[in-house]
């Protein structure tokens, strides 16, 4: 890390929710300073008078002022302020998640192109019970949708695809997410024991979010902090937050809830790291630690085979060259992957070369 973003870090108010305007509150912040922001805005729903259930019963709905605009030019321009702001603050490598309804969500998208922001995916949120359509004149609303963005095209950002990819049973994690709303024990109450906010993100998002686009000690930073999901994860997955809200009620709420997290110890943050990311291991070091010796016969899926010389390559007829390039002749692909196509015998087994490669591996960690 450069002096300078040390010196950025240093001034940073972590695991703080700062009190005030999300623009003036995070132009206030220094400048490249923050590795993810999530951010839940106003969605705009432009309600119309009160909702009723079918027994005349009141829905709890967002009718805040917080939620209330004058007309879409005064939401967009609202929209290009935050994101500005925001986009001002984050690293170079840095990502942003916003998440929205159909009210707003594709205004949102618009913006954060307009400013240069790269899409890398738009998420549906499947709730998997969500609120019915109680005027019965539209589908049920069952869905919010994220979208996740770096900083520009090409820039670098983090992505634990490997971790991602054990949450969900070894399969690739996909773009669509089934995750229940707010109900029981996790959904927050005021005295009065009404909602303490009437969107409420549940925990499981966040930690989908978090688990998969950042890393422990990384600085997250939430501009809309509501009751403070996203502090209250980041806390537990060892991230640093910065949350932003003007509401004194939702503040306290956020900071008698993020008081009450454990952090997970050490051990339990390690998430299974991409492939990429490990030391690299040249096929030559295990002939150097006699792990295999010039001239042993590696064996290919197929049965066909290939001698193992002194300086790391392979001979298999009259094809020479490193475990990728006589794999890949012998196949006739464009391309082998020689740590998993080889294998070598021991004690009349046949055995997978990239198990030497894991013990090296093991060893320099």
């Amino acid at each position: 890390m450069t002096t300078k973003t040390q010196k950025a870090a240093a001034t940073l108010p972590l695991n703080t929710i700062l009190d005030g305007n999300c623009i003036e509150m995070m132009l206030s912040l220094p400048e490249n300073s923050v590795d993810l922001i999530f951010a839940d805005p106003p969605y705009n729903l432009q309600l119309k008078g009160e909702l009723h259930r079918p027994d005349n019963s009141k829905v709890d709905a967002v009718d805040d002022a917080w939620d209330q605009f004058g007309s879409f030019a005064h939401y967009d321009r609202f929209t290009r302020d935050w994101l500005a702001a925001a986009r001002r603050i984050l690293k170079p490598d840095g990502a942003i998640w916003v998440i929205g309804s159909y009210h707003n969500v594709f205004r949102l998208g618009a913006e954060l192109q307009n400013q240069g922001f790269w899409i890398l995916n738009d998420v549906v949120w499947r709730k998997s019970n969500p609120m019915p359509n109680f005027r019965g004149k539209r589908l049920t609303n069952a869905h919010e949708t994220l979208i996740w963005a770096s900083k520009g095209e090409g820039a670098k950002y983090t992505f634990n695809y490997e971790a991602l990819k054990a949450l969900n049973e070894g399969v690739q994690m996909r773009s669509d997410w089934v995750l229940p709303i707010c109900t029981g024990h996790e959904r927050l109450k005021d005295a009065n024991g009404d909602k303490a906010h009437p969107t409420q993100k549940p925990e499981s998002l966040l930690h989908r979010v978090l688990l998969g686009t950042t890393n422990p000690g990384d600085v997250v930073l939430d501009p809309f902090f509501g009751t403070g999901t996203t502090g209250a994860v980041a806390k537990m997955l060892g991230r640093e937050f910065i949350g932003i809200e003007r509401e004194a009620a939702y503040r306290e709420v956020a900071e008698k809830r993020i008081a009450r997290v454990r952090k997970f110890d050490k051990n339990a943050l390690e998430v299974t790291a991409s492939k990429r990311a490990e030391p690299r291991v040249p096929f030559g070091q295990l002939v150097e630690r006699g792990m295999l010796r010039p001239g042993e016969v590696l064996t290919s899926p197929r049965g066909q085979a290939a001698k193992v010389r002194a300086d790391g390559t392979l001979i298999a007829d009259d094809i020479k060259g490193s475990i990728h390039q006589v794999g890949a002749a012998l196949e006739g692909a464009p391309s082998c992957n020689g740590w998993t196509y080889w294998n070598f015998r021991k004690e009349g087994k046949m055995i997978s070369i990239d198990v030497l490669r894991q013990q090296i591996r093991s060893e320099m960690n």
